[in-house]
Parts: C-alpha cells; structure tokens; sequence
C-alpha cells in the first residue's frame, strides 16, 4: 500500500483484494494520529441537541461550549431554545472548590428564564475529575422546578464518541414511559436517528403520512420532550442512523416490547426499500398499505429518474470517495453513486462496529480501501493515491479535499440541503454533478486520469422497486 500509514493503525485500513477481511474498530483513538473521531461529549451533544424545547446546560470550561450552536443544519418547526449555547464556565476556583452550587445556580436562572420542557446537563472531562455530582443537583432542581432534569454521562476521556451516543440514549430513555399513549394508532412508528438536517424529516414524515402510518416521536431532529414521553406507546421503531440511537431502541425493545427496524432514507433504493419494510411491518393490520406504498414510490420514480439520467452521461466511471460519522450511511451512498455511474475507491467511517465493516466489504469492488477512524496524513494520501474526482465526508474533511484540488461533498451535519428521500437523490447527483465537473479543477495542480465507464448499465431502478413491493 503506497498511501502512508501509521505502523499502529495498519489494522484499521484493508483493501479489498486476496487477503482476508479482517478489521479492526471501534478503538479508542492512536494518540498523535490526530483521528477524525470526536470524544464522547461530542457524541452525546450530536445525538441530544435537537431536541428543540430542552434546555441543554454544558457543565465545564467554556471551550467545551464551542460544540454547542449551530453544530448541525437540525430545524425545528417550533421551539428554538436548542440553538442557544448555555455554559457553567468552570473556573480555577470552581475546579478547587467545586462547580456543583454554580451548576444549580445556573439551572434554576435558566429554567426561570427560558421556562423549558426538560433541561440535560452534560459531563465534561474535568467534571468527571473532581467529582461533581451531576445526579444529586439534578433532583434537587428538578423536585423545586417541577421538570426532568437530567445528567448526561458524557466525559470526554471515557471513550470515544459512540460511548456518547450511549450516553445520551441513556439520558433519553429517562423520559420515555412517563406520557400518556391513549391517543396512538395502532399504525404508529418513532423516527429514530433523523436530525433533520435541512428539513429532511419533514420529507420522510410525509411519506409515512402518506402510507397512512402516524409518526410519535422524532429521535431526535424537530425533537419535543413530551413526545418522548410517549414514545413507548409506538407499534414500531425505526432506526435510521443505527450508531446513534441503535441504543435507545434496543432499551426500549428491552423495557416496552418495542420492536424495531433498521432503515435508509439516502439513495433510491434504499428510501423505497425503507418505506416497503415499514409497509409489510403493518400489513396484517392495513392490507392495502404495501399498494399505497407502491403508488408513492412508482409517483416518485417517474419525475425523479428521468433526471438522474441527464447527470449518469457526465459522471459515469468518475472515481468517489466517502468518509461519514456512521457506517450506515456509507452503505446508502455505495449505492447512490452506482446509480449515476462512479466507482467508491475509498469508504470508511468514524464509529463503524465490526459487523458495519463485514457489511461494507461484501457491498465494495475490489481494490476498494476500507479504512475506520482515519486521519488528515491518511486520508490525503488515499485522496491522491486513488486519484480520487469527489470526496463525500464532513465539516472536518473539507479542507482535506479543496487543498488537494478535489471535488467535495458536504454530507454531514452542517449541510444545509436535502439530500434524504427521493428528492435528495437528485439534489445529492446535483451537487456532485457540480463539484466533479468544476471548470475549477483545470487550474489546479492534481494528478487527473480519464477513467471508462462502465459497460454495463444497472437494471432500471423504476420497474424494479415497484414491481413487487420492492421485495
């Protein structure tokens, strides 16, 4: 392998050939290899910040505050206290003394001032250090406040940042079961692991609506502290972003008898397959919901595909390369940029488990590099070793590409267009149309090579999916 490597990270990295598959994951990060991979607080704050009516109190320093507005593109239809960024600011006398009389100094000014729905207070490392007790000030305020006040186990040196994902659905698990479910149909679901970054679960809702299923809870984009109250009466989850809130349902399968479904709402194939699991989950109950769900994706596909052809002629055999926070949505976007004709040379993830891996290998061509919690020095060296036309990743890996003269591809959390559902199918080959065939690239001093398309042409995306409920 010509691209450079950290001796003590060869085992993260394979690529796809003669030898056995066999990666290693999920490790906390090489210290100096300065990973991709964010600490645990991170996680926590990324999976529980949309929630919309919640007050969410960062007790440490201030600089751990920095990850706290606008981390991501999540919209809400209401409340907005989310976006705002309230911090302890723990100082030298505090880290002596104590910080917990400031945390319910600040709880209780805060509560009185914006009147929230629930607040959660997030563990930083230097809380963890010196001891402060998170649970005990919680209970205090929320027995003289009168709403959920809740700890989020969330120091930064416990782990890495899918032991934050841990924490905060451990944190919202707390409220489940203290609603009332009277009111919910039998043809009800929880959307877990949408964010709804630029809208998108507004999209998705509406399909689901319109195969006649009633949507509880949002986990967590548009999120509402009372819907989470009442989102153990839902016949169904349905987990979208398997790293984040895989966790959460797994709880409340355990606890309420819940079961759940993994899906994809990115690419074509896998939005319509999405749709086609949830449907055959209720048929028993509603007989005529696969043919309803047949009519919105044929609907869909009509006006969608016939566009997507225009961008296939122009893309085809171009050279992609993706590097995403979870490694669910790297499968999706395997099968994006298949559909529009270009090749993955490289897919890795920040939080993929071994069976995410397995599952991206048997899904990869050969000579694919599959690497987990990358860094700059890696993925650079990959970028220009493949030769790579575009590369889809996150806020961290953009000026990875544009020093190196390479398309990029915002698919993360700070993307403000959609890119979920049948629509952002087309928005996704939009973008990447756009990026790859910048006239920009002509003045830029990378190595470029003229790569063939494939000869032979994908079944039609159209008559496949509808033809038998997608099965």
């Amino acid at each position: 392998m010509s691209a450079t490597v950290f001796d003590e990270r060869r085992n993260q990295i394979h690529r796809k050939g003669d030898t056995p598959f066999d990666l290693a994951c999920d490790k906390d990060s090489l210290a100096g290899a300065v990973s991709q991979r964010a600490c645990v607080f991170c996680g926590s704050r990324v999976v529980l910040y949309p929630i919309a009516d919640a007050l969410h109190l960062v007790h440490g320093p201030i600089g751990c505050a920095a990850y706290t507005w606008d981390i991501r593109g999540a919209l809400s239809s209401g409340p907005e206290l989310h976006r705002l960024s309230f911090s302890t600011d723990l100082r030298e006398r505090d880290i002596i003394f104590g910080g917990e009389d400031k945390l319910y100094r600040a709880l209780i000014e805060l509560i009185d001032r914006h009147a929230p729905q629930a607040a959660f207070v997030y563990s930083t490392c230097i809380v963890g250090i010196i001891g402060d007790d998170l649970e005990g000030v919680s209970r205090r305020v929320e027995k003289e406040k009168g709403i959920p006040v809740i700890p989020v186990q969330s120091e930064g040196f416990k782990g890495n940042k899918r032991a934050g994902y841990h924490a905060a659905c451990r944190a919202m698990f707390r409220l489940t079961g203290s609603g009332g479910t009277s009111a919910i149909s039998a043809k009800s679901i929880n959307i877990l692991g949408d964010f709804n970054l630029a809208g998108e679960l507004w999209i998705i809702r509406r399909y689901y609506e319109r195969m006649g299923i009633e949507v509880v809870a949002n986990v967590t984009g548009d999120g509402r502290v009372a819907d989470l109250q009442r989102a153990h009466g839902a016949a169904l989850n349905v987990v979208q972003c398997s790293g984040s809130t895989m966790d959460l349902a797994k709880m409340m399968q355990a606890e309420y008898g819940t079961p759940f479904l993994r899906v994809s709402y990115f690419g074509v194939e896998d939005m319509a397959e999405s749709l086609y699991t949830v449907a055959r989950f209720f048929e028993d109950l509603d007989p005529e919901i696969v043919s309803r769900t047949r009519e919105l994706v044929k609907e869909e596909l009509e006006s969608l595909y016939p566009e997507l052809e225009k961008y296939r002629s122009a893309l085809a055999g171009k050279k992609a390369a993706i590097y995403v926070g979870g490694a669910f949505k790297a499968f999706s976007l395997i099968k994006a940029f298949r559909l529009v004709g270009m090749d993955v040379v490289l897919v890795g993830s920040q939080t993929g488990t071994k069976e995410d891996y397995q599952e991206l290998y048997e899904i990869t061509d050969r000579g694919t590099v599959i690497v987990d919690d990358t860094n700059p020095l890696e993925l650079s060296s990959f970028l220009q070793d493949r030769h790579v036309d575009v590369f889809v990743g996150g806020v961290k890996e953009r000026p990875i590409a544009y020093k190196l003269g390479v398309g990029f591809c915002d698919h993360n959390h700070e993307r403000k267009t959609v890119l979920a559902g049948f629509q952002g199918m087309l928005n996704f080959a939009k973008e990447v149309h756009s990026s790859v065939m910048s006239p920009v690239w002509r003045f830029v001093p990378r190595h470029t090579t003229n790569s063939t398309p494939g000869s032979e042409e994908p079944a039609s995306v159209p008559e496949r999916l509808t033809a038998a409920g997608g099965a």
